[in-house]
């Protein structure tokens, strides 16, 4: 007795264990820091749709067994007593006890019903093979939302880098006009305008900071990581400009309030240095074009698409419902063996039989009919639904080719403009220091150059999200 009450407690606590362990979350440690495959290695194995996915592989693989439960036996048994007491009639006490005792056992099997369960074992197959290929799909998925949140982040923080580098650049020019003023070589017109200038890039900051942790709280849905500590991310090989090798993450204090508004404190002294505050934006930045062409990418869709095998999948088990529902006609063919044991007032009798059934059970042919014709055209839809997948991954990598494409080849034009801008500015900078150039013409020049920054990352952002999406389109993560 204690032996079976410990096995059944130790039972319990293994269940409860192993309950919790298919429920557990992997948690982002404190501190970490984390590639993208790390991220998409959490995302996978936290993502409820992938979850759900599998359950459904289970549920499929189980219909499988229920359809190849026909070919197993079925086992009947059963027992029965009767006693009846004696009774008294008139001067006379009859006597009369009767026990009566009964058991049987029955055996059941199908031998064959012409292809019925066959065809049936085969459709549960292919919706098996379906399951396998949509949680294939959902894993695509997951980790392309996963790029794309991850590739956010680092635009975020490069975006929020170049508009540091933004109010350092107004700042010191704020700095140097108020000097000037002060020593009037400077008119109070440039002093205001680049007071203005200087909280407009404020502003632009904490617009910067603000999208940053939006990005965050993207990257950490994506990886479906609620309440996740401070860690950091690493730059990947194609978004990799930034002279860091890591980006910081934390929205532990996501209602903090930074003071932008106050002015910069005044110079002590009216000596500046006409050196522009760079951005590392495009140092270490390695540029790698696809690889595939148009066709080559067209094909390797075709070939691992799993929503498409999916559908083709799902085509096959309706050939085989078709089958299946066709053969309703035919009888089955089964067998019987049944053994009965009585005993009635100390006779016993044993008895045991064996027989065979062919049987066609109740067939409404206007009935049956209708369903054939049912199968008939939900294959028929099945078959257009595998066209119109065909035609849908052409038009998407093609959709998606063309972006990456265009992008593609802005990228250096852009990475020339930034260094154009840059120059362009510093050679502002040196005209106005010695009194040849105007503000305004500084003041274009340091536009030019910020809006240069950031449309460089942004096309870096769209490459990486394009080249994402095109390589979703193909079936590859």
């Amino acid at each position: 007795m204690r032996f079976r009450l410990t096995t059944m407690i130790v039972f319990a606590v293994l269940c409860i264990f192993t309950q919790n362990f298919a429920l557990a979350i992997t948690e982002i440690k404190e501190g970490a820091m984390l590639s993208l495959e790390d991220c998409i290695e959490i995302a996978l194995e936290n993502s409820p749709e992938i979850n759900i996915s599998k359950n459904n592989q289970k549920i499929y693989k189980s219909r499988i067994g229920q359809a190849k439960s026909d070919y197993f036996p079925t086992i009947g048994a059963g027992g029965g007593y009767y006693n009846q007491n004696g009774n008294t009639s008139g001067n006379r006490t009859l006597s009369n006890n009767m026990d009566y005792y009964s058991m049987s056992a029955s055996l059941n099997m199908m031998f064959y019903n012409f292809g019925k369960t066959g065809a049936k074992i085969n459709m549960q197959k292919f919706y098996k093979i379906a399951s396998d290929f949509d949680l294939e799909n959902m894993r695509l998925t997951t980790v392309y939302n996963v790029k794309t949140a991850y590739y956010g982040v680092l635009a975020a923080q490069a975006t929020r880098q170049v508009a540091r580098a933004n109010v350092a650049m107004n700042e010191r020019t704020y700095n140097q006009i108020k000097a000037f003023f002060e020593e009037g070589i400077r008119s109070k017109i440039d002093l205001v305008n680049a007071e203005v200038n200087l909280s407009d890039s404020k502003i632009e900051l904490v617009t910067a900071e603000k999208a940053y942790q939006s990005a965050l709280v993207k990257l950490n849905n994506s990886m479906y990581t609620a309440y996740a500590p401070a860690y950091s991310i690493k730059n990947t090989e194609s978004f990799n400009f930034k002279n860091n090798v890591y980006t910081d993450v934390n929205l532990v204090n996501i209602a903090e309030t930074k003071d932008l508004s106050a002015p910069p404190k005044q110079p002590k002294n009216a000596v500046f240095t006409s050196s522009v505050e760079k951005s590392s934006i495009l140092k270490d930045y390695v540029f790698k074009p696809f690889q595939y062409s148009f066709d080559e990418s067209v094909k390797i869709a075709n070939e691992k698409r799993p929503d498409l095998k999916s559908y083709e999948s799902t085509y096959k088990a309706m050939e085989e419902s078709l089958k299946y529902t066709k053969r309703e006609y035919f009888p089955s063919l089964s067998g019987r063996a049944g053994y009965g044991y009585r005993s009635m007032d100390g006779n016993t009798t044993n008895s045991f039989s064996l027989s065979a059934t062919l049987e066609a059970s109740s067939i409404n042919i206007m009935n049956t009919k209708c369903k054939i014709d049912e199968a008939k055209a939900q294959l028929e839809i099945a078959k257009e639904n595998v066209n119109l997948v065909k035609q849908n991954i052409y038009f998407e990598v093609q959709s998606a080719y063309i972006d990456m494409k265009q992008i593609e080849e802005r990228l250096p034009l852009l990475a020339s403009k930034v260094r154009q801008t840059l120059e362009n500015y510093e050679l502002a900078d040196g005209r106005y220091e010695v009194g040849i150039g105007n503000y305004i013409e500084l003041q274009d020049a340091k536009v030019n150059y910020n809006n240069a920054q950031q449309s460089y990352v942004k096309a870096i952002y769209d490459y990486n999200v394009a080249r994402a999406a095109l390589e979703k389109a193909m079936g590859e993560s």
